[in-house]
């Protein structure tokens, strides 16, 4: 693993992470280093600051318009969780499946105890890998190994040649002879397509010209457009295949002078696509294909994560299935990539390998990475630093993270008071290198991937859970059954049956024959914590009021994992929690009903509405939740009207007061949505056992109202909001 910020490279020893469903944990035997990917990748991170500015200019955009959204501390945290965290390398490997989600059924038809070659960003460099069983192919016993380790690479080519499309006795060129290009070749000559290879570097043709391909030229040769034309009976290549990676135009311009008339031009490698126009690729009537990496299905979380297949009758060739034909030439011997392998390290040598390459100090093609099979593997905690138990026992409060993100290293974990009574005990991620990560950064005892070093943890006290949403549920109910004080962050559940379960969990808790304190719950709706928030409660006093809370709150994808309701719960369950709290607090009573109208803009889902709120005091409110507009307005705009008063809350970082025909106005520096008073008041409240900073009445008010917006938008009415609290 490297760090972005330093470009450093360390085998580190991390975490095994729990396995989720249709996911299997793979013990590597070998993984495959693609030179051209993660050689670039490396030579990034090995730039300073500067350099890798120059070459983000869109991140450089982004880190900017963060630090005008949300001022200068925030952004610096987000930019060192980036630069600070462990990033595995590596996309490719073969091994033995040790785990699937459950260990008496079969994952998608692969068991414990198969082989298997797997893809994707998880597909890394480490002894033990979790991935998506989308994404894995079961291989024979006697399979090669070391061959089906080019997986990926494979796949990425194999779809490369389907998207140009030949038939049998066409020829095809291909422009680059890495490792991308060596296994084109290949693939076009097992299917009867005579290759024809181009390259830059005289080193790489001589190795196509004995193993690949039909004619290897390199790029300077002279003639070599009339060479090629002769190779095709003067008729020009059916296809042209781009595998280079390059900043020139050369490649994509050179394709088209080779392509015949109506042929072909498909783009693998990283190239620029700003062709000339004349005089060949309108003259000739080309086609200019790109060829997105493995192949459908790429890209796609319904199909790599949930493993939802798409039906060979109108997908024939998916990511999975390009895997196993490549696979397949390999077992049947239509194909030998034995010949790539100019490298073999062991894991702990791995920098080495690295380093080669990026000294080029001698030829290399492809570098695999073997594992020793025979040592034992475990899921044992990690320890990072001494453990201060005494502490603990002294009176202060031992924290556990489930999750620790973006967001959690941004807001959560800097927020934690540091020293004194509390102490950082143990933080457990969905991956190994996010673990490690996180738990080195803000000093924690150990690292994990097993969620009982958390729960069942005696020196823990509070746990604070910042996983994907469709877990939140879970986790608070597992917490809270274990005995500990809870900080969630926002939706506290993603269904009202969780949601039930929850209050009885409470409400049992509460119990005083249940023989324990009554447990601290919170949900990060963060928002009331603001330092204008509390001017603005003041100056308001209590209601009836009327509210309105504008957001522009930005599209988010379709496909993202925030919109599916089975992961994310979609925008208003897992977002407009916070503002349906914030408008709450500000009127001091919960909401008896809802109504929501939803703009029929099929583009932006349930995404731009306005909801109707009337509260039990008589307060009124709107919140308006717009994804279709300007990301350059301001995201929150609130307005208050009560007792010949009018207050003006703006993006949390001016509250402007409307009074007696006078303006005051208070302007804070930077945006604060309260994060920190937030985690203050939850960790004084586990310490000294005062109530709950938000009452637990209201944390499941707010989620229930949630659950009516939706409900009112499917029935098309006003739904009224039934509190179980009314009746105890």
């Amino acid at each position: 693993m490297q760090k972005l910020k330093t470009g450093d490279m360390k085998v580190l020893e991390v975490p095994i992470p729990g396995i989720a469903k249709g996911h299997l944990l793979v013990r590597n035997h070998y993984s495959l280093i693609s030179a051209g990917t993660e050689g670039s990748t490396v030579k990034s991170a090995r730039k300073g600051l500067v350099g890798k500015a120059k070459e983000r200019p869109q991140q450089v955009k982004q880190v900017l318009d963060t630090v005008r959204a949300q001022g200068p501390v925030q952004t610096y945290r987000a930019v060192m969780k980036k630069l600070d965290s462990y990033s595995p390398l590596g996309y490719s490997c073969v091994g033995e499946v040790i785990e699937t989600p459950r260990s008496d059924q079969a994952a998608g038809g692969i068991r414990a105890g198969d082989v298997v070659a797997c893809g994707g960003l998880t597909a890394s460099h480490a002894e033990v890998v979790h991935v998506p069983e989308a994404l894995c192919v079961k291989l024979h016993r006697d399979t090669d190994l070391r061959q089906a380790a080019y997986n990926t690479l494979g796949a990425i080519a194999m779809q490369g040649v389907r998207q140009a499309d030949l038939r049998m006795g066409e020829s095809c060129a291909v422009i680059g002879l890495g490792l991308l290009g060596q296994l084109t070749c290949l693939l076009l000559r097992a299917s009867g397509i005579q290759a024809i290879g181009i390259d830059i570097d005289p080193d790489m043709v001589d190795v196509a010209s004995r193993q690949s391909a039909d004619l290897a030229l390199s790029r300077d040769a002279e003639g070599i457009e009339e060479l090629i034309h002769g190779s095709t009976g003067g008729i020009g290549c059916d296809a042209v295949i781009i595998t280079a990676a390059s900043s020139s135009l050369d490649p994509i311009n050179f394709a088209g002078a080779l392509a015949r008339k109506r042929g072909t031009v498909v783009v693998v490698g990283a190239v620029p696509t700003g062709f000339d126009r004349e005089p060949h690729y309108y003259k000739k009537e080309l086609q200019l294909r790109m060829s997105c990496s493995y192949g459908p299905g790429r890209y796609d979380p319904v199909y790599e994560e949930k493993g939802i297949d798409y039906p060979p009758a109108y997908v024939r060739w998916t990511e999975k299935r390009n895997m196993e034909a490549f696979q397949d030439l390999i077992y049947r011997k239509k194909i030998d990539v034995s010949y790539l392998t100019t490298h073999t390290f062991r894991l702990d040598d791995a920098p080495k390998a690295y380093d080669m390459m990026m000294a080029k100090s001698e030829p290399f093609i492809g570098i695999l990475i073997e594992y020793d099979t025979n040592k034992k593997i475990d899921r044992a905690r990690i320890p990072l630093r001494t453990s201060e138990a005494e502490r603990r026992k002294a009176g202060g409060v031992g924290v556990g993270f489930i999750g620790a993100g973006s967001y959690a290293q941004s807001h959560l974990l800097p927020n934690i008071p540091k020293g004194g009574d509390v102490v950082l005990k143990g933080v457990m991620t969905a991956s190994g290198p996010g673990a490690r990560s996180a738990g080195e950064r803000f000093g924690f005892e150990f690292c994990t991937g097993d969620e009982k070093d958390i729960l069942g943890n005696e020196e823990i006290d509070a746990i604070f859970i910042a996983t994907r949403h469709d877990t939140h549920g879970d986790y608070v109910l597992k917490s809270l059954r274990a005995g500990k004080h809870v900080f969630v962050e926002k939706p506290l559940c993603l269904t009202p049956s969780e949601l039930e379960e929850i209050r009885i969990q409470m409400s049992n808790a509460a119990n005083p024959e249940s023989g324990g304190g009554s447990p601290v719950l919170i949900v990060g709706y963060n928002r009331r914590f603001s330092p204008l928030a509390a001017r603005l409660k003041e100056q308001l006093g209590k209601g009836p009021m009327a509210m309105t809370y504008r957001v522009n709150a930005g599209a988010i994808p379709a496909d993202s994992w925030i919109q599916d309701p089975d992961v994310g719960g979609g925008r208003i369950v897992g977002e407009i929690c916070h503002f349906v709290d914030f408008l709450t607090y500000i009127n001091g009573s919960m909401p008896v009903s809802v109504h929501a109208h939803v703009l029929d803009d099929p583009e932006h889902l349930n995404d731009t509405l306005i909801i109707s709120l009337s509260f039990s005091n008589g307060s009124i409110g709107t919140i308006s939740y717009f994804a279709n507009g300007d990301e350059s307005l301001p995201k929150e705009m609130i307005e208050f009207f009560a007792h010949g008063c009018t207050a003006v809350l703006d993006d949390f970082v001016q509250l402007s007061i409307h009074a007696n025909g006078r303006k005051k106005t208070k302007k804070l520096l930077s945006q604060d949505k309260g994060q920190r008073t937030e985690v203050a008041a939850f960790i004084d409240a586990v310490l000294n056992g005062k109530p709950m900073p938000i009452p637990f009445e209201e944390l499941y008010s707010t989620s229930l109202v949630t659950f009516k917006i939706l409900e009112s938008i499917q029935k098309g009415r006003v739904m009224d909001v039934y509190a179980p609290f009314d009746e105890e």
